[in-house]
Formats: structure tokens, sequence, C-alpha cells
């Protein structure tokens, strides 16, 4: 096991402890806000919609998202493109 920073540290190539806990977290929630944006798009306006998508984003990386990815996504979205967000159990470290 080697330890990154309290609460964070590697078991058998994966991130372990509360830390990586959390960021999985994030990344499954960002995924069914993304999830539940794509059901809903041909209700949306396009504000709605890109606003969705950026509050997906900041909640996954805890920062403001870059404005062309936001719009790269919701465009993709509006076209009928299915984003898919996945968010396995562990997280792998290289």
């Amino acid at each position: 096991m080697t330890f990154i920073e309290p609460g964070l540290y590697v078991r058998s190539g994966f991130a372990d402890g509360p830390l990586a806990d959390v960021a999985l977290f994030r990344a499954a929630r960002a995924g069914q806000l993304l999830d539940e944006l794509q059901e809903r798009a041909s209700t949306l306006t396009d504000g709605q919609l890109r606003d969705g998508v950026y509050q997906a984003l900041r909640r996954f990386t805890q920062e403001q998202p870059r404005t062309c990815q936001v719009d790269s996504i919701t465009v993709l979205i509006r076209r009928g493109v299915r984003i898919d967000w996945p968010a396995c159990d562990r997280l792998p470290c290289a």
C-alpha cells in the first residue's frame, strides 16, 4: 500500500480511502445529472440545457468547467448523441 496523502492511498493499483470515495461519488453524481439532462433534453431550452451541463461538470471537477467543453457536450446532447459517463466502483492508478 502506498500513501499519497492523508485519506488517499494506492492499494493493488487502485486508489483507496475517503478521498477516493468522494471522487467516485462526484463522478457518479455527474453521470446521473448528464443522464437526466439527456432524458429531458427535448423539453429544455438551450440555456437550461447548457446550464445543466455546466452544473454536472462543475459537480465532477469542483472547478469552473471550460466553456468549450460545456458547449461541445451541450451541442452533442441537443443532436441526440448519447453521452456515456461511466463511473466504476474503483479508481485505477497508473
